[in-house]
């Protein structure tokens, strides 16, 4: 690499402290951490998404956990070497501050060390704010040519570039650091953006330099599945690419190449684990209630693609692991793969329109007619609430046709809500039920879609009309991510609609009867121990009941429980079914029944750092096995959460349609095409 790319590189990962900068001022501001501070370094204030805000919340208190518990044991008596903090690319973060103002640095120092460029504007903007300096005391401000910048008592600031260990050497030495003072090395998202050489040669520098130290890092990861892929794409596109995740791609790699490197002991943990083992139940319940949230998936998705690790070596800490195995985070990996699903895309017209949304609802209309609706995706060039109503025609020649309608109405318009489910009442009448316009705002009513064909029953000129269904000012359906099935109970049709979340209640456990028929809400006795709170499960019709697996529950905890609501002579009966081996918890998943089997079809998981693809479990046995999906003839990345999937059973073949999410800083991803699952090897294996 030239000098210049080196500069232009440089300069892109500098840009990415500016914008880490402004979230981390947006965190202070909406009340995820105390920090007076920031908004005193950072010019401006902008107003973060909550997913950033949460992304942002975890990596602060990750980087919290190690600097408390660094200070606490490194409590010295009056006389012993003072405790030292090296942030490596510190950017403009206000840690010196916060420890300052907490009385943490009677006994400690903190050196912080950054491009040149980003160290002077940090020591001009101290310099010209009383309230900073009035914290660091009596300081000097370095020349514009001498790597450091401002030095206090006990705060240093250095401009030097990482990748020049030596001169790194001597300007810490020159700026009064310590050898064998026991030290704290800091580097949050910033070996990542070195070269995998220079990164190695940063770790073991910094093992054969500090005797008596320990190593946080706080880094990405995974870089092969759907989510990587399009972290890393992100990152590319700002000409600041990832290194060494080929390399390093899991928290197992990542220990390696530390203890190799001559640290004696190190343990790190994904942020899922961390948020879930590392962090009081009371804290996350007060972050889990601060901004509307409704953006599971992703949060989770981002937790398990970035880790924190501390490695140490030393007398003071050779033994010291900051994360310790804990029994509340337990590792549940799928078994061993029975068998692969080959995925393809669904042979269509490309002219038509395409099928880029999440959090939308699909309905077999007819063995060639599937129906979608709702859902956030791309509409008329822009990302939005989806208005339009989408069919997919299959022809003579199992080539699928797309195209859209707008609904006619004379008292609604489709109002663009998402996580609603739809139920087909017949083979023109469409039921949509619950959904959310935004995470305080819920879709409120039934809504009826009734479909009229042309004479030579052509999906050209299908009409479609919207009305407004079920009883008036009927606020019993206030929710979303529920789940709609259709059971049967004295020779009649009901809707079983269970769970959801709700603007009052994070997580529900309520179920209603709606009567299809009458359109109205009925009571019948439900027997045995109702299940756990849930959204975002999965829900299928089996021998008149329903079938309900997996979701998310109360505290946002991952459940993997499978339950038979089964019908009685009285009404219905909770069964809770033992599965063998235990299934992955996961959540946002599809699932059908084929041939006695309950597929499980994609979702979020945080238990395994495998991919899901499809669980098969045998309803009459209890017994589960693992299909990998193989994406080799399909766009990838391929996202399988927030999709939909309907099953063909005639062709043994299941249509996953759209999916997505809004990939937290690194933007909006829609899987481009349906893609086709072949089952026949399902079958075959019988």
């Amino acid at each position: 690499m030239g000098p210049r790319s080196r500069e232009r590189r440089a300069g892109a990962v500098q840009s990415t402290n500016d914008s880490s900068a402004l979230s981390k001022s947006s965190l202070a501001a909406r009340g995820y951490v105390q920090d007076a501070f920031i908004a005193l370094l950072v010019p401006g204030a902008v107003r973060r998404a909550p997913l950033i805000n949460r992304g942002y919340y975890v990596r602060a208190r990750a980087v919290r956990h190690c600097v408390r518990a660094f200070l606490e044991r490194t409590c010295a008596p009056p006389g012993a070497p003072r405790a030292q903090i090296l942030s490596l690319g510190a950017g403009s973060d206000s840690l010196y501050f916060r420890l300052k103002t907490a009385g943490h640095l009677a006994r400690a120092a903190v050196w912080e060390v950054d491009f040149p460029e980003v160290a002077r504007r940090k020591a001009e903007r101290i310099s010209e704010t009383p309230e900073l300096c009035a914290l660091t005391g009596p300081f000097q401000k370095g020349d514009p040519a001498p790597a450091l910048c401002f030095e206090s008592l006990d705060y240093r600031i250095l401009g030097l570039d990482l990748r020049q260990l030596e001169r790194l050497d001597e300007a810490l030495a020159a700026a009064g650091l310590n050898a064998v003072s026991p030290t704290l090395l800091l580097a949050e998202a910033v070996l990542t953006y070195l070269e995998p050489d220079s990164a190695a040669a940063l770790i073991a520098w910094a093992a054969q330099r500090f005797p008596n130290a320990i190593f946080v890092i706080y880094e990405q990861m995974k870089p092969q599945d759907a989510f990587g892929q399009f972290m890393l794409q992100h990152f590319r596109q700002l000409n600041s690419p990832l290194h060494g995740l080929d390399h390093c791609p899991d928290v197992e790699a990542q220990r390696r190449r530390f203890l190799q490197a001559g640290w004696t002991a190190c343990s790190a943990v994904d942020m899922n684990e961390f948020y879930r083992c590392f962090l009081p139940a009371e804290e996350r319940r007060r972050m889990e209630s601060l901004e509307p949230f409704d953006e599971f998936e992703e949060w989770h998705l981002k937790c398990a693609h970035y880790f924190i690790l501390a490695a140490s070596r030393g007398d003071n800490f050779s033994q010291t692991l900051m994360f310790p195995p804990s029994e509340a985070f337990p590792r549940v990996d799928p078994v061993s793969p029975s068998g692969i699903f080959s995925a393809s895309v669904v042979k269509s017209d490309s002219q038509g329109p395409n099928l880029k949304r999440y959090g939308h609802a699909s309905v077999l209309l007819s063995p060639d007619i599937i129906l979608s609706a709702g859902g956030f995706g791309e509409q008329e060039g822009r990302h939005c609430r989806v208005k339009n109503l989408h069919l997919l025609s299959r022809y003579c020649n199992f080539e699928w046709k797309g195209s859209q309608i707008c609904s006619h109405g004379t008292e609604i318009q489709w109002d663009g809500r998402l996580y609603h489910t739809m139920t087909k009442l017949s083979d023109t009448q469409v039921l949509v039920l619950g959904g959310r316009l935004s995470p305080v705002s819920p879709a409120l009513g039934f809504l009826q879609l009734h479909f009229c064909k042309s004479e030579d029953n052509s999906t050209e000129d299908l009409k479609v009309t919207l009305t407004k269904a079920g009883p008036k000012e009927d606020s019993t359906l206030s929710c979303w991510r529920h789940s709609a099935t259709e059971v049967s109970y004295q020779n009649q049709k009901y809707l079983f609609v269970y769970g959801g979340r709700s603007v009052v209640e994070p997580v529900l456990s309520d179920w209603h009867f709606l009567h299809v028929e009458t359109m109205a809400w009925v009571r019948i006795p439900v027997e045995g121990e109702a299940p756990e709170a849930r959204h975002s499960h999965s829900a299928c019709s089996w021998q008149g009941g329903a079938l309900i697996a997996g979701g998310l529950g109360a505290s946002e905890e991952l459940l993997n429980s499978v339950l038979f609501l089964r019908p009685i002579s009285c009404g219905f009966l909770w069964e809770s079914i033992d599965i063998q081996p235990p299934i992955t918890p996961r959540y946002s998943h599809t699932a059908h029944v084929l041939n006695g089997k309950l597929l499980l079809v994609g979702g979020v998981w945080i238990h395994s750092s495998s991919v899901p693809g499809v669980t098969v479990i045998n309803l009459t046995t209890g017994l589960s096995s693992e299909y990998q999906i193989d994406t080799t003839y399909v766009p990838w990345p391929l996202m399988l959460h927030n999709h939909t999937s309907i099953l063909l059973p005639d062709e043994q073949q299941l249509l996953l349609l759209g999916g997505g999410g809004n990939c937290f800083s690194f933007g909006t991803y829609f899987n481009p095409h349906p893609v086709t699952l072949d089952l026949s090897s399902l079958s075959a294996g019988q």
